[in-house]
């Protein structure tokens, strides 16, 4: 198939005559916005650095836009769509493809290492690519990066809020737990923003491009992963709070002594605040607070 045989999902006009035809109905629920813009699926297509050696995996296909320019540059598409009623559009739309897997269901509620299996060639590496459904990105996003399953990487869509959170450094507001949490596995950058301008229907936020690449190995040495987790997230209940105040509240004042001596032996500094420590510095503290752990 040359380029000039191609006909494009992603303009305005193709967009709503598909939409039109099906008689489709966006909903909310699921947070569908569409693009029509073939400058960004370039972008983001080339941003992903595909192959006819990888698999990708994507989420919420629409009525394949994204799809479309992914099944070109990679050896397979296995696309999860929880909308029923997308599901003959995207027959429609993608039957010229032959390296197209369509799987109606909730990304979080499959089996997904059984999935994967039924790629044709399972053993090639698979990345992650999609525009995110904004109101549960995190908790796919999470769901991915827990599942053991080792994805190269993932160059996904979402509220710019969220990318810039997943992206960001100590000491700047973006700083959080989420931040940590995808950086102990992840490396992470904003490759581009994305103007609401381009969607159908247009969101409400601005949009950005995260781009994460699979560290060789978790960026910090822990003994306990489940402990480190824990005291990182405890430490920012509340943000504009010390550290021991955070640590008072989750283990009791009561404990306040046994606390500041652990701190005190390892150098950590009782009044710092949690936007303050990088990876290492969480890797430190839960550490010296083994002996706490229930």
């Amino acid at each position: 198939m040359t380029e000039t045989d191609i006909k494009r999902i992603a303009n305005i006009i193709r967009t709503q005559d598909i939409l039109r035809r099906h008689d489709f109905n966006f909903k909310k629920k699921f947070g569908q916005n569409f693009l029509t813009d073939g400058n960004i699926l370039s972008k983001i297509t080339e941003a992903a650095e595909l192959s006819k050696e990888v698999n990708v995996i994507e989420i919420g296909p629409g009525i394949g836009s994204l799809t479309q320019y992914l099944l070109e540059e990679s050896a397979e598409v296995m696309a999860f769509e929880i909308d029923k009623t997308l599901i003959p559009i995207l027959e429609e739309t993608l039957a010229d493809y032959d390296n197209f897997q369509l799987v109606n269901a909730d990304i979080l509620k499959v089996d997904l290492k059984a999935e994967i299996a039924k790629f044709k060639n399972p053993d090639l590496p698979i990345k992650v690519v999609a525009n995110l459904p904004y109101y549960i990105t995190t908790p796919i996003l999470m769901a991915l990066i827990e599942s053991k399953i080792p994805f190269a990487s993932f160059v996904v869509m979402m509220q710019k809020e969220v990318a810039d959170r997943i992206a960001a450094k100590p000491n700047t507001k973006a700083y959080g737990s989420l931040s940590i949490a995808v950086q102990y596995y992840l490396k992470a950058e904003v490759a581009f923003n994305v103007p609401r301008t381009v969607f159908v229907p247009a969101p409400n936020v601005d949009s950005a491009i995260l781009k994460m690449t699979r560290l060789d190995q978790p960026a910090v040495d822990v003994p306990d992963e489940d402990w480190y987790f824990r005291l990182m997230k405890l430490s920012f209940v509340h943000r504009r709070k010390t550290l021991l105040n955070n640590l008072q509240s989750a283990f009791g004042k009561d404990r306040k002594e046994e606390i500041l001596g652990l701190l005190d032996r390892a150098g950590i500094s009782p009044t710092a605040r949690a936007e303050s420590f990088d990876l290492e510095d969480f890797a430190k503290l839960s550490i010296a607070l083994l002996p706490m752990k229930d």
